[in-house]
């Protein structure tokens, strides 16, 4: 029998208004005896049926995936799968020359929490943020080789962000075939995109859009990419026309990756340079550019880490506004869930009052339409971005 979590009185509305997170603190009684990732069906106080999804003995105790009672079998999780990837076929992600590296599951944002697909050409990336989607990983594997028959491989890569048990073991590995390519194609831009040892799924594919915009301001600019990774920004901005790039990171092996991501395109070095280096050290010794990008790891994961992330955003972004030139292009972002999108630009602001130069915000940015946002969830809105002109 699927155990029943039975929730406070008042306590429902957030799941009537379909948001799909139930907190611990909601829950009156558990019907039962669910282990972590478990199916679970949700009751209010009056016990009427709410909602079905997977169960965490944390503070987000439930993860919904249905509003309606189910059955969550191969129909079901195809059913929500294939209206995904349909998605992306309406947005011309699919059959796309320029581009063959996107993302076909997107957690909350598809009505699949703790999900993530990632397509690098005919290899998909499984990415697994709760025990409950890992459970399924090999009848997921099993759906998307029927959906995309062109795949070639699909890799799970879970182990990062699920604690491994002797109930619930976590390794990575090929869950269908072995990896045929390594690198990939982004608005003609090559890029290679190491799935089994680099960052997130491989690459960071939610900056795409923000690496095209970043190319049309590129043309004849002495550019700085800080916490470059593996170069995607100078990759962009130099096959359009940048005069100059240097790309600095305190990873050695990022900086490694955005060497031969720099070869692959075939660019000259002599327009490129790289530094291993601190960016905060780094900036305060450099020259002056006409156009910095600062997309820094999260400094704060969590809400009670938020006044050390506002210090820090400040403090980076004040390094970087002192090193432009007059007329200077500042893009700059954040992928801190912690930040909303006014706290981060009223943090970049305060770092542009205590530079003493007037500013104009140009444009704000965000992930892309391979991203979605589900509209009753706003905390997936994590990538925050701005273009701000500095006179």
């Amino acid at each position: 029998m699927t155990a029943q979590i039975i929730l406070k009185k008042n306590r429902e509305e957030a799941v009537l208004r379909f948001h799909p997170w139930i907190f611990s603190g909601a829950i009156a009684k558990i019907k039962g005896n669910p282990n972590d990732g478990d199916d679970v069906e949700v009751y209010s106080e009056k016990d009427k049926y709410i909602a079905s999804g997977h169960y965490y003995n944390n503070s987000i105790a439930v993860k919904i995936y249905s509003f309606e009672k189910i059955e969550p079998n191969k129909i079901f999780w195809k059913n929500k799968i294939s209206n995904a990837i349909e998605l992306r076929k309406a947005l011309g992600y699919f059959d796309n020359s320029a581009t063959n590296a996107f993302r076909i599951v997107n957690g909350e944002g598809d009505f699949l929490p703790g999900l993530i697909v990632d397509k690098y050409d005919k290899t998909l990336v499984i990415q697994c943020h709760a025990i409950g989607m890992y459970k399924n990983k090999d009848l997921f594997t099993e759906i998307f080789t029927e959906l995309l028959p062109e795949t070639l491989a699909i890799y799970d890569k879970s182990t990062a962000l699920l604690k491994s048990s002797s109930s619930n073991p976590i390794t990575d590995s090929f869950l269908f075939g072995n990896e045929t390519s390594n690198s990939i194609l982004e608005n003609s831009n090559k890029f290679f995109v190491d799935i089994v040892g680099g960052q997130k799924t491989g690459f960071f594919l939610d900056q795409r859009d923000n690496r095209f915009c970043l190319s049309e301001y590129s043309k004849d600019k002495h550019i700085l990419n800080a916490y470059c990774y593996s170069g995607g920004f100078s990759v962009a901005a130099l096959n359009n026309g940048a005069k100059s790039v240097d790309s600095v990171d305190v990873s050695a092996k990022a900086i490694e990756l955005t060497n031969e991501n720099i070869a692959l395109n075939k660019l000259t070095e002599k327009n490129h340079k790289s530094y291993v280096a601190d960016v905060h050290e780094y900036l305060k010794e450099c020259g002056t550019y006409d156009l910095i990008v600062l997309d820094p790891p999260a400094f704060a994961k969590h809400h009670s880490q938020k006044s050390q992330a506002i210090k820090g955003y400040r403090h980076i972004n004040r390094l970087a506004i002192n090193k432009l030139k007059a007329g200077g292009i500042l893009f700059t972002f954040s992928c801190s869930q912690a930040m909303d999108n006014e706290l981060f630009q009223s943090t970049v602001i305060s770092a542009a009052i205590e530079s003493g130069r007037q500013c104009r915000i140009i444009d704000k940015l965000s992930q892309p339409s391979d991203h979605p946002l589900n509209g009753f969830h706003p905390e997936g809105s994590y990538l925050k971005g701005l273009i701000l002109r500095f006179d």
